[in-house]
């Protein structure tokens, strides 16, 4: 008999990076709780952690490969299931071409190090350009101003938010998302320290979310008005000689095209259309600019809409003009011990533009096309078409806009397989579903996430459990998939012979390997000398609950990668996308003087429900509903509803019924439905899920409607009609299963 066990792991769903201490008794998770010995999360923890187990024990995962038939999904085994994907992506290769295969990476391939590092080579081994991932519904503005700005994607600054004495967030809930693109670990103490030390902290967003309860200050905007909102800052900043041009000009080029892009932008002149007073905004840019440190920073709300590029460059624009840009206590750069920029350098794809998809044009950011035009590049006859379809942990038709095109369209493909263990409302369209082992059967290093910390650190985690028999890690799926389709290739003429070579003689990489060779050569690691003084893999085994490398450090010009080592301050594209912005003001206050002007929905991000397949734990979809679409009282009045009614919401592409709860949660004009309901196409797959109420938002929102530069969906500020439903009701039909 044996006794009980604790592992120390990481929680890999969502980008906080929580340490956790996990008890296994007889081969069974007995307990997950926060590992207080964490060095960067001290102990907290979500109730997500806890959800774990859950997916692990859920009788609705898959465990081994699925073919589906005219009777529904039935077991294969592993070497038939590779051995027919192989096959039938080969032929559609050698029958249309490269680029009539279509692959998309979803939001769980950055959670987990063995579909991370396997995605890259298999890219590579397919060879196609119809290449689509989740950066495109939420993070491309932000990849996409740090390429034009800092030479790279992966040079991100994060608020180094345990010092900062001012913090002003805009569309951004760290409350619910536990920290995006700002890594945090112990996100609560770290984002209410602010205020707790004497700081402050300003949100704006137009929904009182979540974190307002640890700010200072809250202030509603409309959707759409933050890059018009930082312009007006950075008016009464240039206006008032609060900006340090010296120390500017000195560390970029272009800030003289930002003095005279900004004099149109009076604070009197914004505050009607954005919906914050001009003495407000007066205020915040004086309080910016006098604090002893400050940091502006800006997510999901910013990145999710038209203007999200340019508004992620305004907040960069921000930070550098008032000197807190690469400083401690504003907008700094992590230096982690994986440097994800050699891994973005070397195997992914550092440009913008450099192809366009068939139908409509848009660029490609880092080497991935929008996802929001997957669809009509599936319909759309002609070279290039796309025939076939691999989905990498991904759910493209609960998170892609106008998710019902999209659900037609994969109907119609000649074959697809998806990369999942859940047979959901996309992979239900597979041919072939390949489901890889759970988080904690595996080895974990957070390579993406340790390169978005607010303080550096390091960790790795071994697999908690034994794997099950006869499963595979994404990384074995994907690696074999690869070498089936022509080889693994990451760029690197030598080290693709070699693999070429080991492969023949029955030898493989692994992800430990690469995590080891990253971090002996990054910039703590012991350059694999032996005896060295530095990281290596060993060590890191040796420190289950990480290892501390010390505060953020002023690190810019070693971070840096355009040709001339000076940040590009105005990019063409960005200074003439300004006049999209005056442009959407126009409108704004026009319809700001319309007592009856039309309603827009936001989404929001939910602490218990963010990622959608979460859906199927008891533990986390159990108590009140909160699926719910949030409404104003002044528009609620104006339109004769009320909490508890079944309303319908309309938009340009389609329409869905959902339960209302009145609020002044969200400001007059905003309505609001969270991300990730609406299973009822997979009920017989999803068994809680499925039966739970609540309507998929991307039913609603647009693919025509995107930021153009960086082709990211406006699933924020979508125009909308809500009546009262003909009959009550809390789900939409089914789709007939295909």
């Amino acid at each position: 008999m044996t006794s009980p066990r604790t592992h120390f792991t990481t929680c890999n769903l969502c980008e906080a990076m929580c340490g956790l201490s996990v008890t296994v008794d007889g081969g069974k998770i007995t307990d997950i709780r926060g590992d207080h010995d964490d060095t960067f999360s001290a102990g907290h923890i979500c109730p997500k952690a806890l959800g774990l187990r859950e997916i692990y024990e859920d009788p609705d995962r898959l465990r081994q490969p699925q073919r589906r038939t005219k009777n529904g999904f039935v077991p294969i085994s592993w070497d038939e299931a590779l051995s027919e994907v192989a096959s039938k992506l080969s032929a559609i290769r050698s029958q249309y071409g490269r680029n009539a295969i279509g692959i998309y990476a979803g939001n769980p391939t950055v959670h987990n190090l063995q579909a991370l590092l396997g995605y890259a080579g298999f890219l590579r081994a397919v060879g196609t350009k119809n290449r689509f991932d989740a950066n495109s519904q939420d993070a491309n503005p932000r990849l996409l101003t740090s390429l034009l700005l800092y030479g790279e994607q992966t040079v991100i600054p994060v608020p180094d938010i345990d010092r900062t004495s001012y913090m002003l967030m805009l569309g951004a809930n760290p409350a619910a998302s536990g920290g995006s693109l700002m890594t945090m670990g112990d996100v609560k103490n770290r984002v209410r320290g602010v205020k707790a030390r004497g700081g402050k902290l300003v949100l704006i967003d137009p929904r009182r979310s979540e974190t307002s309860e640890w700010a200072s200050e809250h202030h509603f905007i409309r959707p759409g008005g933050d890059a018009a909102l930082l312009l007006a800052i950075l008016h009464v900043l240039i206006a008032e000689q609060k900006v340090r041009w010296a120390d500017v000009r000195r560390r970029s080029h272009g800030s003289e095209r930002i003095e005279s892009l900004a004099r149109d932008f009076a604070p009197a002149d914004v505050a009607p259309a954005i919906g914050i007073p001009a003495e407000t905004i007066v205020r915040i840019a004086r309080e910016f600019a006098a604090a002893p440190s400050a940091v502006a920073y800006g997510r999901i709300g910013v990145c999710q809409q038209e203007l999200g590029t340019t508004t992620s460059w305004l907040i960069d624009v921000l930070n550098l003009l008032t000197g807190n840009l690469d400083r401690e206590g504003g907008a700094m750069f992590p230096q982690p011990a994986f440097d994800l920029g050699t891994l973005s350098r070397k195997v992914v794809n550092n440009h913008h533009g450099r192809w366009r998809s068939r139908v409509r044009g848009l660029p490609e950011v880092g080497g991935n096309l929008p996802a929001a035009v997957m669809a009509e590049e599936m319909e759309t006859p002609g070279p290039g078409q796309i025939r076939g379809f691999v989905s990498v942990l991904g759910n493209p038709v609960a998170s892609v806009p106008n998710s019902a095109r999209l659900d037609r369209a994969l109907a119609g493909l000649e074959f697809m397989v998806s990369l999942d263990f859940y047979i959901n409302e996309t992979s239900r369209h597979a041919h072939i579903i390949l489901p890889g082992s759970h988080a904690l059967e595996r080895s974990q290093y957070d390579v993406v996430f340790h390169a978005l910390q607010v303080r550096n650190t390091t960790k790795y985690s071994l697999p908690v459990l034994p794997p099950a028999p006869d499963s595979r890690t994404d990384w074995d799926i994907l690696y074999d998939l690869s070498m089936r389709l022509g080889g693994v290739r990451v760029g690197l003429p030598l080290l693709d012979k070699a693999l070429q070579l080991a492969h023949r003689v029955g030898l493989r990489p692994t992800p430990d390997l690469i995590v080891d060779l990253a971090v002996r050569t990054g910039k703590y690691g012991d350059k694999l000398l032996p005896g060295r003084e530095g990281l290596s893999l060993r060590k890191l085994k040796e420190a289950p609950h990480g290892i501390d490398l010390g505060p953020l450090q002023p690190c810019l010009q070693e971070r840096i990668r355009t040709q001339d080592g000076q940040i590009q301050l105005a990019p063409p594209i960005l200074v003439d996308d300004v006049a999209r912005v005056k442009t959407w003001l126009t409108k704004a206050q026009a319809n700001a003087q319309q007592a009856d002007a039309g309603l827009v929905l936001i989404g929001r991000r939910q602490l218990r429900t963010n990622n959608s397949w979460m859906h199927n734990c008891p533990s986390l979809t159990k108590g009140p509903d909160r699926s719910a679409l949030l409404m104003n009282p002044h528009d609620a009045s104006r339109l004769s509803l009320q909490t508890g009614q079944h309303v319908q919401v309309e938009s340009r592409v389609g329409t869905v019924t959902v339960k209302l709860s009145v609020t002044d949660e969200v400001m007059p004009g905003v309505v609001s439905l969270p991300h990730g309901f609406g299973h009822q196409q997979a009920a017989a797959t999803l068994r809680v899920a499925g039966p739970l109420p609540g309507a998929n938002v991307n039913l609603l929102t647009d693919d025509l409607v995107l930021d153009p530069l960086s082709g990211t969906a406006s699933l924020h500020g979508v125009p909308v009609r809500v009546t009262p439903a003909p009959t009550p009701s809390h789900s939409q039909p089914a789709s007939p299963t295909p």
